[in-house]
């Protein structure tokens, strides 16, 4: 299995490329943004789009981060149903967030659909799959607070779950029919390609190593070059490098995916036929999905980069076999993982970072419609002058404590959780 920095299955099997050189001298515009991942990205195109000059710095490789290794789940919302988004943040702001994410789906696969973009894309909706009675009981309370936000959700009893997952291992889920999959590299790759096909400057393997505002103009170095630009975002999420003026406070939280084969056709057609992505209500949650090739995609929490990723590894299997007793023998031949940067109330942070720049970090593993949709907001509301364009109130500034010891909590029970479950 391969390790965080290296390819893996996204990497192996994304049909999209973009044309993103090594910064090599000095760029002035009117936005620079910090982040090649759906943030970044989603700022940059949609900037473009308005008739911004843009320059886009990503330090590694487009899609690196989290963009390039998640589930691929395109859901709508965050994990918290809406009456918690409404208590932490007012009802006005709350309303807000929850009409906006809720419309997260259309907009992304909107955007795959006008550009081309080809990242597997399939609006068939989700199932959050309930893994034990008080799993349902939870299903209920968030179907019933979505249906009265008006979303078109149906909550499944356990046979029409079995029907729609090929497993009769739940007691029941919630569809969603808004959300979908896709291959989630293609998708970052493709609205950075986008961003270019609208004359932004879009950089790779670029770094900022020191960014300053001069009193005018904010000023961002690299190795090879300057931009100097009247607003900046930082989208750096989970990777970012500690830079002055914002270094993000969250509990980085690692999660990882292995996937089989291509599974032969007949075993194909019992798992998922209706093509959904799937989570489960478990609190050391699992995530399954089908690829466009046939592959069965399955996650949790869990870092596979320490001396006890064997214990993640074997549970994957048995995890498998629980959900699927005919993939007893079918190889797992991929694994990976990656950061998410989480924040104790679940909600992300845009904190405002200095005269005409924000910061966003804290998707809390829901990266896909909230990074399109807090790029797109963001970069409306610097290129307009307009804050009410923001998803949510931007603020001075974000602290977590205990960050270091939360991180070992959340990896330790994942890895606990992983030595006892799904034995047989």
């Amino acid at each position: 299995m391969t390790s965080e920095n290296t390819q893996n299955l996204w990497h192996q099997t994304c049909a999209e490329q973009v044309a993103a050189p090594v910064l090599s001298g000095d760029v002035t515009v009117d936005l620079v943004v910090i982040g090649g991942g759906y943030t970044g990205c989603s700022a940059a195109l949609h900037a473009a789009e308005m008739g911004a000059s843009v320059c886009l710095l990503e330090a590694e490789e487009i899609g690196h981060g989290g963009s390039g290794r998640n589930v691929g789940l395109a859901n709508a919302g965050l994990w918290l149903p809406p009456a918690e988004i409404r208590k932490h943040l007012g009802d006005g702001p709350g309303d807000r967030l929850v009409s906006l994410l809720a419309d997260a789906p259309r907009l992304v696969f909107e955007l795959i659909a006008r550009h081309g973009i080809e990242c597997e894309a399939v609006q068939n909706g989700t199932l959050h799959c309930a893994h034990s009675p008080a799993g349902f009981k939870d299903l209920q309370v968030r179907h019933a607070q979505l249906k009265s936000s008006g979303a078109p959700v149906d909550l499944l009893d356990a046979d029409a779950t079995a029907a729609r997952t090929g497993s009769n291992t739940f007691y029941g889920a919630l569809f969603d029919p808004r959300a979908g999959t896709i291959q989630p590299l293609g998708y970052a790759r493709g609205l950075a390609r986008a961003a270019v096909q609208a004359r932004a400057q879009v950089y790779q393997n670029s770094p900022a190593r020191r960014i300053q505002h001069d009193g005018d103009v904010w000023r961002v170095e690299t190795a090879g070059g300057t931009v100097r630009a009247k607003a900046l975002i930082q989208a750096t999420n989970a990777y970012h490098r500690n830079l002055a003026p914002s270094a993000p406070e969250y509990v980085p939280v690692h999660y990882f995916q292995c996937a089989t084969d291509p599974l032969p056709e007949a075993l194909r057609a019992t798992i998922l036929p209706g093509g959904e992505g799937c989570w489960d209500t478990g609190l050391i949650m699992t995530s399954f999905r089908m690829d466009q090739a046939g592959r069965l995609v399955i996650g949790a929490m869990g870092d596979l980069g320490h001396a006890a990723s064997g214990i993640h590894r074997a549970w994957v299997r048995r995890k498998l076999i629980e959900l699927y007793p005919d993939l007893r023998d079918v190889p797992l031949s991929q694994g990976w993982h990656g950061r998410i940067a989480m924040t104790s109330d679940h909600i992300p942070k845009i904190t405002a970072i200095g005269p005409n720049a924000y910061a966003v970090h804290g998707y809390s593993g829901r990266g896909i419609g909230p990074g399109t949709v807090f790029g797109k907001g963001m970069a409306e509301a610097l290129i307009t002058g307009d804050d009410a364009r923001l998803p949510i109130p931007a603020i001075e500034a974000h602290h977590e404590r205990m960050t270091g010891a939360r991180q070992v909590f959340f990896e330790t029970g994942a890895t606990l959780t992983h030595l006892i479950k799904a034995r047989f």
